[in-house]
């Protein structure tokens, strides 16, 4: 079942996406001097397919380069440099594939004055050494930097005219010989750049060597997609028309005009294949040379087309609209849980289609598939990954378009409440909370939610049941509690004992009071007014009788600590009466 579209609609007008153009990054607006062999630079636009460039002499002119598509490249070098001492106006065009390409404000720029020869150009077509080369080659050359025309000379001798002889071909870098060369003779090219300034006479002598006799292929055409086509299925079968004579055929194709990224001069015997799958909305650059025993087809152009739209963006020419099915994700790098929180269940308000969340190792490798909703339990510290996706689906290829977030998972160890001290105060209690950890911690009574307080005492609080809390300043939801029954103050442990041997007080003992439910003490310790541990009680003991190595004590007061079994710690004092 094919699943429903779900347009996330960013509402970009034509006008008001002039603001997303890009600047020129090389060179920069406004520069001066800038060298004629520079190479255009520019801004990567974030959903933009692809782009087109123009330069002119003046404002959106394109008499230097006509306007032509780069692709998804933002670079471009100009095939035969920049006029000299000019100002220069670069127009680039955002190009979607539906139409609706928005046409940049054109970048001014000035290039430098040339004071020097050009550079000396290197022969690219036969490549300077060639043997067995055909002998009805044309002469190619790449650009020689500050060069304005090209002064050519073949012969069959080095320094020889008898072929050309120092022929100005003007501002090009190809020379189509009126006749072909004789067969296996050596063929020795001199180009010799040129400029206002005078030419270079020091570019050495090039050569290659033909072959025999060879009949060569033509070049050949797409058939489907045909060049230009839009909107092709991102799984097409490409085919080109038979050339006679031709034994195979080089099949290069790139993502834009001056690299060959997808396949580079792959050799299919027949003139078709099956492409697995193109990316959605991308332009798709195609040449295709025959070939057979004596060479490859001479001259053969490339031709475009391009995908479906596939996820986008794209823009919309009615509503100049920029639309994308890919779902707006917004997800924190880093998840900060509590040890006490754990297992935890996290959660995305994305608005997607469909939701996965994974479990990965640091490398991002899948380890575990946690939820297809959206939300994930987590139990455990790590990597982690949130993808949410809408489907597109054109030519029904249910094209899942996806955001991707990858993030860690950190466990707090959190505060660890280890006791608190409770001290009688006046008809009241003291509170002093003691806790642990690795963080800066503050402190709350009675109200999780606060407010808390940077001290660990409390004064003056009342008899009663108590719950403390204790949380960590830098995570607020890192927090941890301990119940009080501290009215086992003033109703467990006597204010005074009489050890006089008449039955009545004559032991001083814990008595648990009726309010507090399955409590007991682990131990009991009494101390005299100097610290001294006197004696150690043991809770289920009829007591102290006021002796210390079977000595009697003086009337005085004495203190007291009793640890719970969750490890309270109660504080306090008593007399002793004779």
């Amino acid at each position: 079942m094919k699943k429903k579209f779900l347009y996330l609609l960013v509402l970009i007008g034509v006008t008001g996406f002039s603001q997303q153009c890009p600047q020129l990054l090389t060179p920069m607006s406004g520069t001066t001097n800038v060298p004629v062999e520079t190479v255009i630079s520019w801004e990567e636009i974030t959903g933009v397919p692809g782009y087109r460039i123009a330069i002119g002499s003046t404002p959106g002119a394109d008499d230097i380069i006509q306007d032509q598509s780069v692709g998804s490249s933002t670079s471009f070098a100009p095939p035969l440099g920049l006029p000299e001492n000019t100002q220069v106006w670069i127009t680039i065009t955002l190009f979607f594939f539906n139409g609706g390409n928005v046409t940049c404000s054109s970048i001014p720029f000035t290039t430098e004055a040339v004071t020097t020869v050009p550079e000396c150009a290197d022969l690219r077509l036969p490549a300077n050494g060639a043997v067995d080369v055909n002998i009805g080659t044309n002469i190619a050359w790449n650009y020689a930097p500050r060069a304005t025309a090209y002064i050519l000379t073949v012969g069959t001798t080095p320094g020889g005219t008898d072929i050309v002889d120092n022929l100005n071909v003007g501002n090009v870098l190809l020379y189509n010989p009126p006749t072909d060369f004789s067969t296996n003779t050596p063929i020795f090219v001199e180009i010799t750049p040129t400029n206002t300034i005078g030419p270079n006479t020091s570019c050495p002598v090039q050569s290659f060597t033909t072959g025999d006799v060879a009949i060569l292929p033509g070049c050949t055409t797409l058939r489907n997609p045909v060049n230009g086509q839009t909107n092709v299925p991102l799984t097409p079968f490409l085919q080109w028309d038979e050339v006679p004579g031709a034994v195979g055929y080089r099949v290069s194709i790139g993502t834009n005009p001056f690299e060959n990224n997808i396949l580079q001069d792959a050799v299919f015997n027949d003139p078709e294949t099956f492409v697995i799958e193109f990316e959605p909305n991308r332009s798709i650059f195609v040449r295709i040379i025959p070939f057979n025993a004596s060479g490859d087809a001479i001259g053969c152009a490339q031709e475009t087309f391009s995908t479906a739209i596939g996820c986008g963006p794209f823009l919309n020419p009615q509503t100049g609209e920029l639309i994308s099915l890919f779902p707006e994700l917004n997800f924190p790098d880093a998840v900060s849980i509590c040890v006490n929180a754990l297992p935890a269940t996290l959660s995305t308000d994305a608005v997607a289609q469909g939701f996965r969340w994974t479990r990965t190792t640091q490398a991002g490798t899948v380890i575990e598939d946690l939820s297809d909703t959206r939300e994930a339990a987590v139990s455990e510290a790590g990597f982690y990954r949130l993808e949410v996706f809408n489907f597109a689906d054109p030519g029904g290829n249910n094209i899942p378009c996806p955001a991707v977030q990858d993030f860690t998972v950190l466990v707090l160890p959190g505060p660890t409440i280890t006791s608190v001290d409770v001290q009688s105060q006046g008809e009241g209690l003291q509170l002093t909370v003691n806790a642990t950890g690795t963080g800066d911690y503050e402190y709350a009574l009675n109200n999780e939610a606060g407010p808390y307080q940077d001290s660990n005492v409390f004064n003056n609080v009342p008899l009663g049941n108590n719950t403390v809390y204790v949380r960590d300043k830098n995570e607020l939801d890192c927090i941890v509690s301990k119940l009080l029954e501290q009215d086992l103050i003033s109703e467990g442990f006597p204010n005074f004992f009489t050890p006089n041997g008449d039955g009545i007080n004559d032991f001083w003992q814990f008595v648990p009071p009726p309010n507090a439910q399955a409590f007991s003490l682990v131990s009991i310790s009494i101390f005299n007014r100097f610290g001294q541990l006197l004696v150690q009680v043991d809770p289920n003991s009829q007591g102290w009788n006021g002796t210390f190595n079977g000595r009697p004590l003086p009337s005085t007061d004495y203190w007291f600590r009793a640890v719970g079994v969750n490890n309270e710690q109660f504080t306090g004092h008593f007399s002793l009466r004779r």
